[in-house]
C-alpha cells in the first residue's frame, strides 16, 4: 500500500474513516511516535527540556517509557486504541488504555498523574461524523508543538510497509503487562474537585440539563455532578457514531434541543461538550446561548472575584477583548498569542496564569492541564451561580456595568474560486488599507493572520484558510451599527477590494 501523507495540524492529525484513515496509517502514525520517543530526537523550543524528560521516565519506568492511550465514541475509535498500543508494544514501550471512551483533557491528565513520555487520543473533536483522527499530546499535557509533529510527519513517512506491519497482538502485550486497562475517572474527579468549591456547589441545589452531543463526557460531566447532589437531567448520552448527522460541537444550533429542556423544565443552567470535550456550551436558564468570548471573560471575573485568586489572562488574537477588560477591574493583564491552543497552554504550564482561552470554546486554567478542557469550564459555570446566586444574564449585566458591552462575530466568508489569495495577502503585507468602516486604522497586528485595530478599540481580523478559498473574518466593536460596517468592510479586503 502506497503511504499517504500524515499531516499534523492544531489538533493532531484528522482524516476520512476509512480513506486516509486507515488501519494502515495509524499503524504508521503509532511506529513514528514510537521512534520519535525512542530516539530523543526533538528539535526546537523546549526540545532539551523534552529530551532530558524522556529519558529520566525511561529510568523511572525501568528504562520502559509509559505512553497513555485515549479514545472518543467515534466510529473506530477503540480499534484504532488498540492498534496504536500493539504497536508500541512492540517497541518495548508500555501503554496504559483507557477502559472505555474519554475525553482529551481526561487524557492529558493521565500522562500528567503518571509521569508518562506522553499520550496519544484517537479523536477527531468536532469534526464531521466520518473523520477521525490521531493527537499526541507530550509529557506536559498540552497540545503537541510544530517541532515534534514535524519529526513524528517525517518519521511516518519513511517507514516501509514491512515496518508498518510490525506488532505484538493485544492479548499477547496484555500477558506481558506491556499493555494494561484502566479507568481514569477517579484521579480525574480528585483533580477537577481540587479546582473548584464542591461544599458551595452542593450546597447550590442548582437544576442543570448536560448534553455529551452522543460524546466522550457522558460518563464524565452528568455523573460529577450528580455526585455532588444536584440534580442533573442527561441528554445524548448514548454512543452514536453519526452523532445524529452532524459535527458533535457546542455551537448555538447543535444544542438547540439543550435550549428548550432548560426552557422547559424551569431549569438553572445547561451544559455542554464536544465530541471529546475540549470545547465547552453553556445555556442561561432562559436559553440564550452564551458565546465562548463572553463566557471567558464571566469565567475570569468568577475567578478573580468570587475566588479571590491572582494571576494573568491569556487568549489568542482573534478572541474578544472583553475578558482584556475584566482583568483590568482586578489589575491584573492579558497576554495575546497566535491561534492555536498551545500557544495558550504554553503560557498556563508557567503557574503565572489563571486562566487562558480562545473564541472556539477552549479553555483551561492555573493548576490545570495546559489543555482545552470543557469539563472544567463547565463546572466553573456551576460554581460560579453558586456564589451569585442569579442567572448569567443578570451577572453579565453587573459586568457591563463596569466594562461596557463588547459585539463581536466570526464569519467563515466564501471566496470565488477565481480569487488569487496569496496575491490578496501580498497586497495586504505591501499596502495595508489605512481605513476600516470609516475610521482610520489605528494598528496593525500581524500575529497570526491581519487584525486591524481601531483606536476606539473596534478591531477586524482575517485569517486566510491554507486548505480552502475561504478567509475567516473575526470583528469586534462596541457599537452594533459600527460592528456591522467593520463587517462589510473586511469583506471587501477579503476579496481584494481595498
Amino acid at each position: 500500500m502506497a503511504n499517504s501523507v500524515i499531516k499534523f495540524g492544531t489538533s493532531g492529525w484528522r482524516a476520512k474513516i476509512g480513506e486516509d484513515f486507515n488501519l494502515n496509517n495509524i499503524r504508521r502514525a503509532a511506529h513514528a511516535t514510537a521512534l520519535h520517543i525512542k530516539e530523543n530526537k526533538v528539535y526546537g523550543f523546549k526540545g532539551e527540556e523534552y529530551l532530558l524528560h524522556l529519558q529520566s521516565q525511561k529510568n523511572a519506568h525501568e528504562k520502559t517509557p509509559l505512553v497513555v492511550i485515549g479514545y472518543d465514541t467515534r466510529f473506530f475509535s477503540e480499534n484504532a486504541a488498540e492498534a496504536v498500543a500493539e504497536v508500541f508494544a512492540f517497541h518495548g514501550i508500555a501503554t496504559l488504555l483507557s477502559h472505555s471512551d474519554c475525553p482529551t483533557p481526561v487524557l492529558a491528565w493521565t500522562v500528567m498523574k503518571n509521569r508518562a513520555v506522553g499520550g496519544v487520543m484517537i479523536t477527531a473533536s468536532h469534526n464531521p461524523p466520518d473523520y477521525n483522527g490521531y493527537k499526541w499530546t507530550p509529557f506536559w499535557g498540552g497540545p503537541a508543538l510544530p517541532e515534534i509533529t514535524a519529526d513524528i510527519e517525517i518519521r511516518a513517512l519513511s517507514l516501509s510497509a514491512a515496518a508498518v506491519e510490525k506488532r505484538i497482538p493485544f492479548e499477547e502485550a496484555k500477558r506481558s503487562n506491556l499493555i494494561r486497562v484502566a479507568d481514569f475517572r477517579k484521579s480525574y474527579f480528585e483533580q477537577i474537585s481540587g479546582l473548584i468549591d464542591v461544599k458551595a456547589i452542593k450546597k447550590s441545589g442548582l437544576k442543570i440539563a448536560t448534553d455529551s452531543v452522543n460524546g466522550a463526557s457522558r460518563n464524565y460531566l452528568r455523573p460529577f455532578l450528580e455526585g455532588l447532589g444536584l440534580k442533573v437531567t442527561g441528554m445524548r448520552e448514548e454512543r452514536d457514531v453519526y452523532f445524529s448527522g452532524r459535527s458533535p460541537d457546542t455551537d448555538a444550533e447543535n444544542l438547540s434541543a439543550l435550549r428548550e429542556t432548560v426552557v422547559k423544565n424551569k431549569l438553572d443552567l445547561g451544559l455542554a461538550c464536544d465530541g471529546d470535550s475540549d470545547r465547552f456550551g453553556i445555556i442561561d436558564s432562559d436559553g440564550d446561548w452564551l458565546s465562548p468570548n463572553t463566557a471567558l471573560g464571566l469565567l475570569f471575573n468568577h475567578m478573580a472575584k468570587n475566588k479571590g485568586l491572582k494571576g494573568k489572562g491569556a487568549r489568542s488574537v482573534m478572541t474578544s477583548h472583553f475578558i482584556d477588560a475584566v482583568a483590568k477591574l482586578h489589575g491584573c493583564e492579558v497576554r495575546e498569542t497566535p491561534v492555536g491552543f498551545k500557544y495558550i497552554g504554553n503560557l498556563l504550564r508557567t503557574g503565572q496564569y489563571l486562566l487562558g482561552g480562545e473564541e472556539s470554546a477552549g479553555m483551561s486554567v492555573m493548576n490545570h492541564v495546559p489543555e482545552k478542557d470543557g469539563i472544567i469550564a463547565c463546572l466553573l459555570a456551576v460554581e460560579m451561580l453558586a456564589y451569585e446566586k442569579k442567572s448569567l444574564k443578570k451577572i453579565l449585566a453587573d459586568i457591563r456595568k463596569e466594562t461596557g458591552t463588547f459585539h463581536n462575530v466570526r464569519i467563515n466568508f466564501h471566496l470565488d474560486e477565481k480569487i488569487d489569495i496569496s496575491s490578496v495577502i501580498d497586497r495586504l503585507n505591501s499596502n495595508p488599507p489605512l481605513n476600516l468602516g470609516g475610521s482610520p486604522v489605528w494598528r496593525i497586528d500581524t500575529t497570526d493572520g491581519f487584525k486591524f485595530i481601531l483606536k476606539d478599540g473596534s478591531w477586524a481580523g482575517l485569517r486566510p484558510s491554507g486548505t480552502e478559498p475561504v478567509v475567516r473574518i473575526y470583528a469586534e466593536s462596541r457599537d452594533e451599527k459600527k460592528l456591522k460596517a467593520i463587517v462589510e468592510e473586511a469583506k471587501k479586503i477579503a476579496v481584494g477590494n481595498f
